[in-house]
């Protein structure tokens, strides 16, 4: 089993999971209400979340509360699903249609996105990695392996500078600027990828070559 690969799937599926509860909190605060079509808002009146827009979802169920519970339902599922079950026959595939579950039920855009995206990543968890090797040279994967924990390390980082980091700075000082989200956006996917890459790399090099066995000619 692909230990980084496997790690890393579980560390940003557990922010992706936080992400996805907080919008099914702010959609059940608002009670028994009438979502008032596909898109809404997770926490429209809310200050703290302002600097987000009010956290945009979408949702096929028409009714607030109802969407919340089911937000949180989804969300806990991803988590426990991303921590502990990943790594069996399937389980990226099944990441990706919690996401799309995730997505459909008011667990915003940002939550699902990161989800699809490990879920395509932990399908690599059980598969042979021959083709990472015959495309990658030793060097290069032996320097991205050094640096996975690191990448790791600075991609949560990242994503927790850009939530809660943003709306805490927004909300207690002020500090709301649009190049400062772009920034950070851009700094956690970037960390994201570079830290799936980094994690295969790292995987590759435990797993043994097994040498082939030479053809008979008659």
């Amino acid at each position: 089993m692909r230990c980084a690969t496997k790690v890393t799937v579980a560390a940003f599926g557990a922010v992706a999971a936080m992400a996805g509860l907080e919008h099914g909190i702010g959609e059940v605060l608002q009670g028994n209400v009438s979502s008032g079509g596909v898109f809404i808002l997770s926490w429209p009146d809310s200050a703290f979340f302002r600097t987000l827009g009010g956290e945009p979802a979408m949702t096929v169920v028409p009714n607030l509360l109802i969407t919340g519970i089911l937000a949180i339902v989804a969300a806990l599922a991803f988590f426990v699903w991303a921590t502990m079950f990943v790594q069996r026959k399937h389980g990226g595939l099944a990441l990706i249609a919690l996401s799309i579950v995730l997505l459909l039920v008011g667990g915003g855009f940002g939550p699902p996105l990161l989800g699809v995206i490990l879920g395509i990543a932990a399908t690599r968890i059980n598969a042979p990695l021959g083709w990472w090797r015959d495309r990658v040279s030793p060097g290069v994967r032996r320097l991205l392996g050094a640096a996975w924990p690191w990448s790791l390390g600075a991609g949560l980082v990242a994503w927790l500078l850009l939530f809660p980091g943003s709306t805490i700075a927004s909300y207690c000082y002020g500090v709301d600027h649009p190049g400062l989200t772009a920034t950070l956006i851009s700094l956690a996917f970037g960390f994201l990828f570079l830290t799936i890459a980094a994690a295969i790399a790292h995987d590759s090099l435990q797993q043994p070559i097994v040498a082939r066995a030479p053809s008979r000619r008659r």
